[in-house]
């Protein structure tokens, strides 16, 4: 279930076969993507130009292993939700650079819905629950899901 006004996403990956894999999963699901970034400085210019509800960002980029700077630039902004989507996660700071959390890769259709479920449910102001998602880990500390819509 989508809220009603669809969450807007930016996607953060170097890899063309997945980010559109990615892409076209989350029009399936209802969602909106705003665009899509495969630099650093691409991905952070455009968040700046898009303001999205929701970043997610690989760690390996094609600019090196710089989405921790990118997720650490794009929750500047206290209305965007950054998480990470990685089969890197030993690289995701103690801080977790600002990010909510980690979706790992390989993911699942379940776990990105799951995953966008929680946000959704947190601006919303609603208590959002983890349960069965066990391939999505919050970073530690308080919630960072973002202003309520």
């Amino acid at each position: 279930m989508t809220p009603s006004a669809p969450l807007r996403i930016l996607v953060v990956e170097d890899e063309v076969l997945i980010a559109l894999e990615l892409e076209f999963l989350l029009g399936d699901l209802g969602y909106t993507t705003v665009g899509v970034a495969g630099s650093s400085q691409e991905a952070i210019a455009l968040g700046r130009d898009t303001a999205p509800d929701v970043a997610f960002v690989d760690i390996h980029l094609i600019d090196g292993p710089t989405g921790v700077a990118v997720a650490r630039a794009l929750s500047e902004n206290p209305h965007t939700t950054v998480v990470f989507m990685t089969a890197n996660a030993k690289r995701i700071p103690d801080d977790f650079a600002g990010a909510l959390g980690v979706i790992a890769k390989p993911y699942s259709e379940r776990v990105v819905a799951g995953a966008l479920r929680y946000i959704a449910e947190a601006r919303a102001g609603h208590a959002p629950t983890l349960d069965g998602l066990d391939g999505f880990r919050l970073a530690p500390g308080p919630d960072r899901a973002g202003p309520p819509h």
